[in-house]
């Protein structure tokens, strides 16, 4: 039955989409030459020729959604990935329909008018969707539409993907109960009972009652899972595997097929690719070149500021842990007084500091102390977005004590990051550092810097931890 509602739904959603796509490009259409918004040009095309140009372009965007996964069921697709793949897609239907234009030289179609059709397309389709989105979460929350499930085993990952649906009923998955050898009958665990053992499969599965089985051994019991998989195949229901070791193996593991052998990196690092190694050296490269010349005039009235009003050298230098280990000397301006090597591996600079130049405490909180990393980018020590570098002695205590801290290292440290734009800066929770360091090494993308580096100079660049 559920199979049934997604495919009616997915239908629907393919019409409402259809209709959609046809009111934006109408609309765009009456703001591009009806509004007066625009200059109008002497040689425009009548409406009717416009229109025909809906024959390719319905059919064309439709399938570039189903291409961008945007006909996957609401219940695993979130509300932002889910606009994002309308805004990319809109952005490539365009673009393609801009360059087929070209091709056939037809020049009269107005190129702004497309902008705009683009532009209304999206905010129609994120709209149309959450409508959807909300209708359908009410029908769930109002017991209808649910799916039935059963989990097979009780562990941490049955555990856990209870609390995720209890927290968004709006998914609309109803657990009937916990199928588990090892737990005694009638044990709950937030209202789900342990129903039996696992061999009572046998006698609920030829019910068909059940729309998915979601299997949820524990690392003891993997033996268990070709025998339960066995079973729930030759049902025909639907069967999902939630792994009990996802504190080990991220979300989104890299795999291999090994002549038909199937591998699990531990950890998938997008940066250990080549060509995407080059593509962020480049940025780097030429983002460090940008911002010295941006930030010369700051940085030279901050050199003279330190030469006049303390004496000493205008770079500190202190070293740091960088990509594979290797210690490299991060460059900063000097904000403190001078003081013995011995006496800067105490701890970390504490609020009030008597240590702090006058100038210190301003360059420090506004992080122009900073800026000589940009050398360190050049020579190839760190990069503009990264994990930030920490002194030996540090990272000899935080690898014994923090879990996966040494990951960190499989890429070069940064002038800015993850952790850094959500507020773990100076004082703050090292492990919560941790978790973003890890969140971008596995996920990084040239999207995902640019972000980073916008976001710093919205929030990045004042610390309050710093002192």
């Amino acid at each position: 039955m559920i199979k049934e509602n997604q495919k009616l739904l997915n239908r629907l959603q393919v019409l409402l989409d259809g209709v959609m796509i046809v009111a934006s490009y109408m609309l765009a259409w009456y703001i591009r030459f009806r509004t007066g918004i625009f200059e109008q040009d002497p040689w425009t095309l009548s409406l009717g020729a416009y229109m025909r140009l809906l024959v390719p372009i319905v059919p064309g965007f439709l399938v570039l959604y189903y291409a961008f996964r945007l006909y996957e069921p609401k219940r695993v697709l979130g509300r932002r990935l889910e606009a994002w793949r309308v805004i990319q897609a809109n952005v490539l239907g365009v673009m393609i329909l801009t360059l087929l234009l070209y091709l056939v030289r037809q020049f009269d179609i107005s190129r702004t008018m497309l902008f705009v059709f683009a532009c209304v397309d999206i905010f129609m389709g994120v709209l149309e969707r959450n409508i959807v989105r909300y209708v359908l979460r009410r029908m769930r929350k109002n017991g209808h539409n649910l799916k039935h499930i059963i989990l097979v085993g009780y562990s941490r990952a049955a555990e856990q993907y209870i609390d995720r649906i209890m927290v968004n009923p709006e998914w609309g998955y109803y657990v009937r109960g916990i199928l588990d050898d090892t737990m005694p009958h009638g044990m709950e665990y937030r209202g789900i009972k342990v129903l039996g053992s696992i061999d009572n499969l046998n006698i609920i599965l030829p019910q068909n009652r059940l729309d998915e089985i979601v299997i949820t051994l524990g690392l003891s019991e993997y033996h268990k899972l070709e025998r339960i998989v066995g079973m729930c195949e030759k049902s025909g229901v639907h069967t999902k595997f939630i792994p009990d070791y996802n504190n080990i193996i991220p979300t989104k593991p890299y795999t291999e097929d090994i002549q038909g052998i199937p591998v699990i990196n531990i950890r998938h690092v997008p940066l250990n690719n080549t060509l995407n190694w080059i593509v962020k050296r480049m940025m780097d490269i030429f983002g460090a070149l940008f911002a010295i010349l941006l930030f010369s005039p700051i940085m030279l009235a901050v050199a003279l500021t330190i030469k006049i009003t303390d004496p000493g050298p205008l770079i500190f230098k202190q070293e740091r842990i960088g990509l594979k280990n290797k210690p490299f000397y991060m460059y900063k301006f000097r904000s403190m007084i001078m003081q013995k090597e011995s006496d800067e591996e105490k701890g970390w600079t504490r609020k009030d500091d008597p240590r702090v130049t006058p100038i210190g405490h301003f360059i420090r909180r506004t992080s122009i102390d900073e800026l000589p990393q940009l050398f360190n980018i050049l020579k190839g020590d760190m990069s503009l977005v990264g994990p930030r570098p920490e002194r030996p002695q540090f990272v000899e205590k935080f690898k014994e004590e923090i879990p996966r801290y040494m990951i960190k290292h499989q890429v070069r440290p940064g002038l800015t990051g993850w952790a850094q734009v959500n507020g773990y800066r100076g004082d703050t929770s090292i492990r919560g550092r941790i978790e973003c360091d890890l969140y971008y090494i596995e996920n990084w993308t040239l999207g995902l810097d640019l972000k980073i580096i916008i976001l710093t100079f919205f929030k990045g660049f004042v610390n309050k931890n710093a002192y």
